[in-house]
């Protein structure tokens, strides 16, 4: 666009798409061309000057980790955009990912959007069902008939994971939902070494290993720098829309292996001094308003002081290890800023980088794991087995997560944290536009109170182009955002916000934003506890004033309850239109993946064959916790017979049955604190021959629970063993299924230099035989687990 500092774009009406197709109404149809006109439909063509958009999206960083919001993360990306463009300190998001992810990419709340909570903890309400609503088209599904060419690399985390396997169907994939190229992973979180991607629907593998310098982050850049170039040099008048969404700095916290050990001895402070100092810094660089106050540790959190020095040792690494992983992502968004001047693009791009998704994660149990996901289901590792595990932190093989107090830092001068949608620390995120051919007042803060749901009112404002009123014959929600474009003009950057009015609610944890107010409740459960439920009925309301009270550190609901009743019925208001209702506050107990079946759900026996690899966990068998027998028909070397045969996990946890040195073995990976082996007492003989696993589970249905493991070789048994103890629930995320070899992740390490380890024989199918599931779920045994309790 061509520069238009000072004018923003009116509103206009509302459109359909597609559109009709061309009808050739200037043709003139003669007998024969030459007595004939052609009238050519050509391309659909953007408006005159629309920039390009790239829209990046970090994920689990807080407020205050960002330099350029006064944290100790050096990103300086970030601090140039700042300088050059605007600082937005009043941006909102849901609390957590994928309900975030919905409602930037739909420009309406999470609820509405049905993304109520992530995908993985979906429920059949409408809120609630983890798929993304066809009433709620994404911004790409705008852009592209509208001249744009879109593409999105990173974290999809809005495609319904029953439905992420080869067999689909592919209707709320990317690709389907209007963007022309899709370079990512599905799901919440992925290994950064050894990821489950995809490009458009097909599973695809790093090309390089993590010793050779492979990262996720530094993939994604280098595939979405090569696309803008191709756009670019093929259509250079056309505009794209580029989602870049990193997986940094969610869990694990991987940083590349050359860039490790960047930040040693910068956290040496500790949780406690850090807020002191970066709360400092932020009033300096005016990031929060004057007279801030900075708001007090919640009661739960321990002091760092009341750790020992060997401990602290380890929670200094935690912090330094995260550091060096959000640094390097920093540093990967900056090769996109710098490729697009190198294309001459720059100046007339919009580049909104919104750092986190939601405040810090404080998913790593209260003195951090090397295993987030055994955390996530209510494992939580006694810290000696984290200080044992030291030396490899956030390593190949580890797949680690900070302490809880880091969460807390990391979201100074706030209240809470992810998950908590009631208090700041969960919803407050930096955001920083640049956009050079628009934006004059150039390094300046802006204070408007805004919501995530307002990016793409502000993108088809910018673009000028019609909001929809129908997509695909699916009549549309109004969008529920505002536009922010008013902000770009310097004229307004003392502006009244237009949104005067927004809820929140995750998992039982809400708020109502109204006019300089905000009514909180934060519900039972501690965002670092995974497990149980408490009544709604017992929860207690706080009151704020924002206009004096930016960190909202005085509760101020005893002082006026009017005040107080008043928002909360509001709430009940906006909650009722927005699909918030019912109010759940379950977190394990709704990441069991049977309560959301796909096409192996119920059968009892079935045959899978060479060339399958990576059925997801989620798409899959459900083998964890359940009788289940694995029959292999194969041709075996007769000398130095070795690969995988069948394996499902990998890093995180798992299991995989294999042949080394000749001998069928079965390893079972419990989080990587424990490993189990069962051994044929013999070689395999070479040739045709019938391999099989059983495996009976002594406590039938008591998820975790032991196992006994017998195998077999043309009907002889030739090895049993015991398992101590099951993964309760998944076993990892991302982690996939594979016939013949190991595609990601290695689940026994003594084969990683091999990966993926492929049978060396033939295999010529795997026939698997399943018992009854667990009698009762895994939310009923853990209710029964809390009442033992």
């Amino acid at each position: 666009m061509a520069k238009k500092k000072g004018r923003t774009p009116k509103r206009i009406e509302r459109d359909s798409y597609p559109r009709p197709e061309h009808r050739f109404p200037n043709a003139k149809i003669g007998m024969t061309w030459k007595d004939s006109e052609p009238d050519s439909p050509g391309f659909q063509r953007a408006p005159p000057g629309a920039p390009n958009i790239v829209l990046v999206l970090l994920d689990d960083v807080g407020y205050a980790w960002p330099s350029s919001y006064g944290g100790l993360v050096r990103m300086p990306t970030s601090e140039r955009l700042a300088r050059e463009g605007l600082t937005y300190c009043q941006f909102h998001t849901t609390a957590l990912c994928a309900p975030t992810r919905a409602a930037l990419l739909t420009g309406r709340n999470h609820h509405s959007a049905s993304f109520g909570v992530v995908g993985e903890m979906a429920t059949g309400y409408p809120g609630y069902s983890g798929i993304l609503s066809r009433s709620c088209a994404t911004i790409a599904e705008v852009l592209a008939p509208n001249g744009y060419a879109t593409g999105w690399w990173g974290k999809n985390h809005t495609t319904p994971l029953n439905q992420a396997s080869a067999a689909g169907p592919f209707t709320h994939w990317p690709t389907r939902r209007g963007f022309d190229y899709f370079y990512g992973f599905l799901g919440g979180g992925t290994d950064q070494f050894y990821p489950a991607l995809y490009r458009d629907t097909t599973p695809v593998h790093p090309t390089r290993t993590p010793e050779q310098g492979y990262q996720l982050t530094r993939d994604l850049a280098d595939d979405c720098i090569a696309w803008m170039r191709t756009q670019k040099a093929i259509a250079p008048e056309r505009p794209f829309f580029v989602h870049f969404a990193p997986a940094a700095a969610h869990g694990p916290h991987q940083p590349p292996l050359d860039w490790r050990g960047r930040n040693a001895g910068r956290f040496d402070m500790g949780w406690d001094r850090y807020r002191e100092v970066v709360y400092q810094r932020q009033l300096e660089l005016g990031v929060i308003a004057p007279g801030t106050r900075l708001t007090s540790r919640p009661k739960e959190l321990p002091a760092w002081d009341s750790f020992d020095a060997e401990a602290q040792a380890l929670l200094r690494l935690q912090a330094e290890n995260y550091a060096d992983y959000l640094e390097h992502c920093d540093h990967e968004v900056g090769r996109l800023v710098h490729a697009l001047e190198e294309l001459g693009e720059f100046e007339n791009t919009l580049f909104l980088y919104i750092l986190g998704d939601n405040g810090s994660s404080a998913e790593g149990s209260l003195t951090g794991t090397p295993n987030e996901t055994a955390t996530m289901q209510g494992i939580e590792p006694p810290i000696e087995a984290s200080l044992a595990r030291m030396g490899e932190w956030g390593l190949p093989g580890t797949t680690p997560h900070y302490a809880v107090g880091w969460a807390w830092a990391g979201d100074t001068p706030f209240q809470w944290m992810k998950q908590v949608a009631s208090h700041f620390g969960g919803t407050r995120n930096g955001m920083i536009v640049s956009w050079p051919a628009w934006i004059a007042d150039k390094g300046q803060k802006r204070f408007q109170f805004h919501h995530v749901v307002d990016v793409v009112p502000t993108l088809l404002e910018a673009v000028g182009i019609r909001e929809p009123v129908s997509v695909d014959g699916v009549p549309q929600k109004p969008l529920e955002g505002v536009s922010m474009a008013y902000t770009f003009d310097r004229a307004h950057a003392e502006a009244k916000s237009p949104r005067t009015t927004q809820y929140f609610e995750m998992l039982g944890n809400r708020a109502l934003y109204h006019d300089g107010w905000t009514a909180c409740c934060r519900h039972g459960r501690l965002p670092w506890v995974t497990r149980g439920s408490a009544s709604f009925d017992e929860d207690t309301w706080e009151l704020y004033h924002l206009d004096e009270d930016f960190s909202q550190s005085e509760d101020l609901a005893a002082r006026y309850p009017q005040k107080l009743r008043e928002l909360q019925d509001l709430f009940l208001l906006e909650a009722a239109k927005h699909d918030v209702f019912p109010l759940d506050d379950r977190f394990a107990e709704r990441a069991d993946v049977s309560l959301r079946p796909g096409f192996f759900a119920g059968r009892r026996r079935l045959t899978l064959y060479p060339g399958m690899v990576r059925l997801p966990e989620s798409s899959g068998l459900t083998l964890a916790n359940v009788d289940h027998a694995i029959t292999l028909h194969a041709r075996l070397p007769v000398k130095g017979a070795e690969g995988v045969l069948v394996c499902l996990g990998g890093d995180t946890a798992g299991w995989s049955l294999f042949v080394e040195d000749g001998r069928l073995r079965y390893h079972y990976n419990w989080f990587g604190f424990e490993r189990f082996d069962v051994l044929s007492r013999t070689a395999l003989p070479g040739g045709e021959a019938e391999l099989r696993m059983e495996f009976t589970c002594e406590t039938p249905g008591t998820p975790g629970g032991p196992a006994v493991v017998r195998l077999f070789c043309n009907g002889a048994a030739v090895g049993e063993g015991r398992i101590a103890r099951q993964v309760p629930g998944y076993f990892g995320l991302g982690e996939t299924l594979d016939v013949g070899e190991d595609t990601l992740s290695p689940v026994w390490p003594g084969y990683r230099d091999r990966l993926p380890f492929r049978f060396n024989g033939t295999i010529d199918r795997v026939e698997f035989e399943l018992g009854e599931a667990a009698p009762r779920s895994m939310a009923e045994l853990i209710e029964e687990q809390l009442h033992q309790d």
